[in-house]
């Protein structure tokens, strides 16, 4: 079968290749694959790709050979998945607890736009808590996370800002309910929550706008530049703050239930994924560039013919 290999090269990170077809193992099913998606988080690990490993995590299909254990469908069965690995191919193999069946109203093209930024942000705001009526604070707004925890806090009844550079980005960030700010020095404050993905000089500003006592979630470092704080900077607003480090498969809940969730939410129209550019897989490393260098708003979807 055709799967995309990492070849190292920044300026063309994958290219297609033959590889042998999964085989599934006993709680696994084999998925055809129809879609995909890329993350920002993949193109950074694209740049030292770990030998014989294949990318993709976020996949939408048809499950066309059922767990030999009898868990999940049993059937052929649109669905959603989320495989640690190899899911930039035709054929991938995908845990019976990491898939959820997608109903004839979500697109595949939404199914695979949900995985990974979707689970990131529904855990984000369980990490939060509740957030009616609270201030929050959200720094690198415009991929996908940020448009799904916009979404989902303001429906929420929380009172959200989200910082953005793109003023286009943040036209739909504040369609979904935000205020939108270009820059973290810009956002008023005090906030009770601060979710922080940029990491750099953007981290202790945030951490400044927190109010007492407040919660601070660091889910990430865009900006690939580690943060520098000063303890009795704390002392001048977010006294007694909780800084707290975040990763989306580190949580209580299934991933099964967590994409069903989303799907829901999707099937519901109370979720709605931010795809800023759908193209065939041919297309994947020119995505992927594109993405690492902000040119894509949202997610990119990845189709096969």
């Amino acid at each position: 079968m055709k799967a995309l290999i990492p070849t190292g090269d920044p300026a063309e990170p994958v290219v297609l290749a033959d590889v042998p077809e999964p085989v599934p193992r006993p709680h696994e099913v084999l998925v055809k694959v129809e879609a995909f998606s890329v993350n920002r988080g993949e193109t950074f690990k694209l740049e030292k790709p770990v030998p014989g490993e294949r990318p993709g995590k976020d996949i939408a299909g048809l499950v066309v050979q059922p767990a030999a254990d009898g868990s999940g469908p049993s059937g052929i069965t649109r669905v959603v998945g989320h495989p640690m690995a190899g899911g930039w191919a035709e054929y991938v193999a995908v845990p019976t607890d990491a898939l959820a069946v997608l109903p004839d109203s979500v697109s595949v093209l939404e199914g695979a736009a949900l995985p990974l930024a979707g689970l990131t942000a529904l855990r984000l705001l369980r990490v939060a808590g509740p957030v009616v009526g609270r201030r929050v604070l959200l720094t690198g707004a415009s991929g996908g996370v940020g448009h799904y925890v916009t979404e989902l806090a303001a429906a929420a009844g929380a009172q959200v800002t989200a910082v953005t550079r793109d003023a286009e980005r943040g036209a739909r960030l504040a369609g979904l309910g935000a205020e939108v700010v270009h820059d973290v020095a810009d956002a008023r404050g005090p906030y009770d929550i601060v979710l922080e993905s940029t990491g750099g000089r953007a981290l202790p500003l945030a951490l400044a706008r927190l109010a007492r006592r407040g919660t601070l979630v660091w889910f990430g470092q865009a900006s690939r530049t580690p943060a520098t704080l000063d303890f009795f900077d704390f002392f001048s607003g977010p006294e007694s703050a909780v800084i707290r480090h975040f990763h989306y498969l580190d949580a209580d809940s299934r991933l099964d239930d967590d994409l069903a969730a989303l799907v829901r939410l999707t099937d519901e129209g109370r979720l709605h994924p931010e795809i800023g550019r759908v193209t065939d897989w041919g297309h994947t490393a020119t995505a992927l560039t594109d993405l690492r260098d902000r040119r894509i708003r949202g997610k990119a979807v990845l189709t096969l013919s």
